[in-house]
């Protein structure tokens, strides 16, 4: 595994804090770089990981679809994949590229957020028939 240099000077967080800010574990920190949903972290010497606050608000977010909408870590992956291809023109901007070359990464931003769309709507409804499906149960049930 390559390891990451932070290209700015920002304050690197250790395991143990990350964890605690973001509420999960030293082991599913690692996980999360085993399965490639985290980046691997810049080391210091001895091996210790150093995490910055762009990892932090990743596993953050990778939470946030675990709890709200119950994503399998694969779906989480092309959740979080999606953002980095979102984010990818915006920061390599350059108005002199081509106009093709231009449309390509827009129309790749466009596809990757109707896959993140679609991941979301078939969450959804998967929740609205368990919904009905209780709601049913409830109302068929005796008091």
């Amino acid at each position: 595994m390559s390891e990451r240099k932070s290209g700015r000077e920002e304050p690197m967080l250790q395991i143990g804090e990350v964890a605690d800010r973001t509420g999960v574990t030293q082991r599913t920190l690692r996980f999360y770089e085993e399965r490639g949903l985290l980046k691997p972290p810049t080391r210091m010497e001895g091996g210790f990981r150093l995490y910055s606050e762009d990892d932090v608000a990743r596993v953050t977010q990778i939470r946030r679809l675990q709890d709200l909408l119950g994503l399998t870590l694969a779906e989480i992956k092309d959740m979080v994949e999606a953002e980095e291809v979102k984010e990818e023109p915006r920061a390599t901007y350059r108005p002199d590229r081509p106009l093709d070359e231009r449309i390509e990464r827009v129309t790749k931003r466009v596809q990757v957020t109707h896959r993140q769309v679609q991941i979301v709507k078939t969450k959804l409804e998967r929740a609205k028939t368990l919904l009905k499906e209780l709601e049913a149960e409830k109302a068929a049930t005796p008091v």
